[in-house]
């Protein structure tokens, strides 16, 4: 089912799409007024059945104590008979601590026997809240918490975490039974010139489409299903030029200077998580096209890089292993914390991108994630991969990252290091910063700069500066305007200026100073 729906969606080209948590931090929905029982008698406190989506709706507080968990699709017991209830009391919000007796009591209260996880406290929903402030208008649903997070972190690629304040995913979403649905996609035209003499000028369209698809099974079980694909393939094998990039095939030679397109198939995944109370769960994510715990979330999914038209020089240290084809990936996660490890396939994707590889578990990765608070996303991990780039036959990988994610009402920073070691063969470093600071709901400005050392500049055998290591910076700037068009469909116009740092050994190749600049246009669901 999700593999019809997430080609066909497709056809619209698109980004990342969104899942359901149940419950969901920060949704709003106003208290029921108890009913009037006759005199001396006590009614149970309910609440009348609500359609999930009317808290998005809604401007109030969230009553946790009176919510009808039958609308959530879990089953619930009558509450004891209460007498005189307590019109409107807020659950979430009352400070226990000072109440005595009541702080042993509330803590002692076993969640996931509720059949739902934790709900974050006012805290992280006000940093979601000021993200979404600046987005442009229906782009996204406020409160929104993906899957398990219980709106503790927002949810990356994979299995990745991001900072809460980046805000909760863009995109469209619905409920069909007790399936929450959620989409976001875009079709991104670009025109660019890349400078010097190895530059040239092109056009054309990247595109992703993802959806997901959440529920609870039972009150300990989560599941999320989640399809993702792109139409880059119609580029043809050689992508789009790109500057300095380099990194898989086309046509059976390497490509350099070009990024390589997405496949068809970018994810197609499950994750099941198993609730062990107090916010801790244990999760199994896997398929066969899907993302291994190695690095921070992939560049198409940071809100960092949102407006980013073009792919990182260094995607190949920090997150080529985001379509891999086959993963298994098992962790713990709790509020704060996520430690998690992963089997997959270490050969990067060949250069037949409509099909499906044969996946296969020959490379393992550990990955580690501290979300100390609703701003702050940091992560580090590390792997070995088996023979990861087809141009390097018998050079097995050792991958290093870390990262540290930060985001606060409207600006997304990212700032990342990685050290590829071959085996055998050279080390290889990279650095990347980027940030998008979201001004208003119509202007954005975005940046990222790079640092890389890369030897595959010069793939000819006979060329003397052949497996020559050189470090390389480019630096890029660039604005967006948004344009609201109806409900979650939006329209980012813009462009950037791209400039580069490299040694004297290059000039004859690449000119003194070469400047790219690139105009793009971005339809979205969920801008």
């Amino acid at each position: 089912m999700l593999l019809v729906g997430g080609a066909g969606f497709a056809a619209m080209p698109a980004d990342a799409l969104a899942q359901h948590a149940m419950p969901m931090g920060g949704m709003t929905m106003p208290d029921a007024e108890p009913e009037q029982s006759p005199a001396g008698t006590a009614k149970p406190h309910t609440m009348p059945d609500r359609p999930a989506t009317h808290a998005a709706e809604s401007g109030e507080t969230v009553d946790h104590a009176t919510m009808d968990h039958r609308a959530m699709g879990h089953a619930v017991q009558a509450p004891a008979a209460t007498p005189d209830p307590m019109t409107g009391m807020d659950h979430s919000q009352m400070d226990h601590g000072a109440m005595p007796g009541m702080a042993a009591e509330h803590a002692a209260m076993a969640h996931a026997a509720m059949g739902h996880a934790m709900i974050a406290d006012p805290a992280y929903r006000a940093a979601s809240d000021a993200a979404s402030a600046r987005m442009p208008a229906g782009s996204a649903m406020a409160g929104m918490a993906m899957g398990t997070s219980a709106g503790f972190y927002g949810q990356g690629s994979g299995t990745s975490r991001l900072p809460t304040a980046e805000g909760p995913m863009r995109g469209y979403m619905t409920q069909a039974g007790e399936w929450m649905l959620m989409a976001h996609g875009y079709a991104w035209g670009v025109a660019t010139d890349q400078g010097g003499p190895r530059g040239r000028s092109e056009a054309f369209v990247q595109s992703m489409a993802m959806v997901m698809a959440d529920r609870d099974l039972g009150e300990r079980f989560h599941i999320q299903l989640r399809a993702m694909n792109s139409l880059e393939p119609l580029m043809g094998a050689r992508g789009y030029t790109n500057l300095f990039a380099t990194g898989e095939l086309a046509n059976g030679r390497p490509l350099v200077d070009r990024q390589h397109p997405h496949d068809l198939f970018m994810e197609l995944a499950a994750k099941l998580d198993y609730r062990l109370g107090n916010g801790a769960t244990v999760f199994v994510y896997g398929g066969p096209v899907g993302e291994p715990a190695l690095g921070p979330s992939a560049f198409m999914h940071r809100g960092s890089a949102r407006y980013q038209p073009m792919s990182p020089i260094t995607h190949h240290w920090f997150d080529s292993t985001h379509i891999t084809y086959g993963v298994v990936t098992a962790g713990y996660a709790t509020p704060a914390f996520q430690l998690e490890a992963s089997a997959f396939k270490g050969r990067e994707p060949d250069e037949r991108r409509w099909g499906i590889e044969t996946p296969r578990l020959d490379s393992w990765s550990i990955r580690g994630t501290w979300t100390p608070s609703p701003y702050w996303a940091v992560q580090a991990s590390h792997g070995r991969l088996k023979e990861p780039e087809a141009q390097h036959p018998g050079e097995d990988e050792k991958r290093s990252t870390a990262s540290v994610q930060y985001a606060r009402a409207g600006l997304s920073t990212t700032f990342a290091y990685s050290l590829k070691d071959r085996v055998p063969g050279e080390k290889l470093s990279a650095f990347l910063a980027e940030a998008t600071y979201e001004l208003t709901p119509r202007h954005a400005v975005f940046g990222r700069v790079e640092n890389v050392a890369n030897d595959e500049l010069f793939p000819d055998h006979d060329d003397p500066l052949h497996d020559v290591k050189f470090r390389v910076t480019k630096a890029e700037a660039g604005y967006a305007y948004r344009l609201p068009i109806v409900g979650p469909l939006g329209l980012a116009l813009g462009g950037t200026v791209a400039v580069y740092d490299k040694p004297a050994a290059l000039k004859a190749a690449y000119g003194a100073t070469p400047v790219s600049w690139t105009l793009f246009g971005k339809f979205a669901v969920g801008l």
